[in-house]
């Protein structure tokens, strides 16, 4: 029964997807098959295959090994306040590995490594699901780069293009994930899911955005446009420092955050609770969210649960709802915590909306900027229905 409401729920994304599109008749049902089938095609790989979980198991290990490199620098930083045994504050266990893991990947991308990866994937999705080049090589990087980077590196080929196209591109990036924060998500949720959400996202963004902006492009406005090469390579050690304090930035940034958005939760439910004490931030939007949670095929006994860690991660960030839900983990079962878990795997929530929009006006014209303002709530629609396509789709494989 759960497994025929799952199947309802992936069917609804779709029809939701449609009646928010804004031209109907371009949509590109056979695209939309295709990509469907893909994500089934890698979801049943990756969990129900033995080399689908080696491969998960040894990516895993590979960030595992990143976490225990980083910890040995924050060892010598932080001393005593880092346990020899158990979890570290989460300042330290969580927030700390992004400096080295950022720039192990800049690294990477300094000697060529990550490109080739990005566009040798980009190349394969575009083939295999017939979207257009640009923008399944812009799905791959940000399934690896997070949305400012990847907006900030294509600027000049957006700004040569129609605005819907723009669109698509900011659309994208609600679902993504920045490499630099995987460590930290595989600490508090099971890593495999992790692994999973991520390509099923890149393609998933790709579905839903073809169903909510679609557009046909001709042969000529089919490229991907190669930034001219400076002459003079950066130098090594001037890009790993860069790196390490952009590292730095972005630890202390999500920090803030995290503190901010979580005296701002518990502010506005002591406020809330004055009108009576049951009425808080998560339960309202658990309540919004339980219809969806529903189709999920989540049992009704943890229906209310899973749909306040939804609203958690969208008022404020997939760290605080991963935190929260980090705890209670040993009590879901198998197909509630795979489904929560992917569904929380991914940058869609509202300050992310204001952020790329806030990239946006930077990066570009004054009228591509209003554009985008118009279609913010698209940006947000895309976002959630990519987070609850990815959990239903996993969701079919795990009982």
């Amino acid at each position: 029964m759960f497994f025929v409401i799952n199947i309802i729920g992936i069917i609804v994304v779709f029809a939701i997807a449609y009646l928010c599109s804004r031209d109907r008749r371009k949509v590109d049902f056979t695209s939309v098959a295709i990509m469907l089938v893909i994500q089934l095609i890698i979801t049943w790989f990756m969990l129900s295959t033995t080399i689908g979980g080696d491969i998960i198991q040894l990516v895993a290990k590979f960030f595992l090994w990143l976490i225990n490199c980083s910890m040995s620098g924050i060892r010598f930083v932080f001393g005593s306040l880092v346990p020899a045994t158990g979890m570290a504050p989460f300042l330290i266990s969580v927030l700390m590995p992004i400096i080295f893991i950022v720039a192990f990947f800049d690294i990477l991308t300094y000697f060529g490594i990550l490109p080739a990866i990005i566009n040798t994937l980009g190349w394969v999705l575009s083939k295999i699901t017939r979207s257009p080049r640009f923008e399944s090589f812009f799905a791959t990087q940000v399934m690896f780069l997070g949305n400012n980077e990847v907006l900030a590196i294509t600027r000049d080929q957006l700004n040569k293009m129609d605005d819907k196209r723009l669109l698509t591109a900011c659309m994208l990036g609600m679902s993504c994930v920045s490499v630099g924060v995987l460590g930290g998500y595989m600490q508090m949720i099971n890593p495999k899911y992790v692994l999973i959400a991520i390509p099923l996202n890149a393609v998933g963004a790709l579905i839903i955005t073809s169903l909510l902006n679609p557009y046909k492009v001709t042969p000529e406005e089919d490229v991907v446009y190669n930034p001219v090469k400076s002459d003079k390579r950066r130098n090594f050690f001037d890009m790993l420092t860069d790196s390490m304090m952009t590292g730095g930035r972005m630890a202390l940034i999500i920090a803030a955050m995290l503190m901010g958005f979580t005296a701002l939760i518990t502010c506005s439910d002591s406020i809330l609770s004055l009108i009576n004490k049951n009425i808080t931030l998560e339960n309202i939007f658990a309540v919004i969210f339980s219809p969806f949670t529903f189709l999920m095929g989540v049992t009704p006994s943890q229906i209310f649960t899973v749909a306040q860690f939804m609203g958690e991660k969208l008022a404020t960030n997939e760290f605080i709802a991963m935190g929260s839900l980090h705890p209670i983990l040993h009590t879901l079962n198998r197909h509630t915590e795979a489904v929560i878990s992917t569904f929380l795997v991914s940058f869609c929530n509202f300050s992310t909306v204001g952020i790329i929009l806030g990239s946006v006006k930077s990066l570009f014209s004054e009228e591509k900027g209003a554009f985008i303002a118009k279609n913010t709530w698209r940006l947000l629609v895309s976002g959630i229905l990519v987070s609850f396509l990815t959990a239903m789709v996993v969701g079919l494989f795990v009982w």
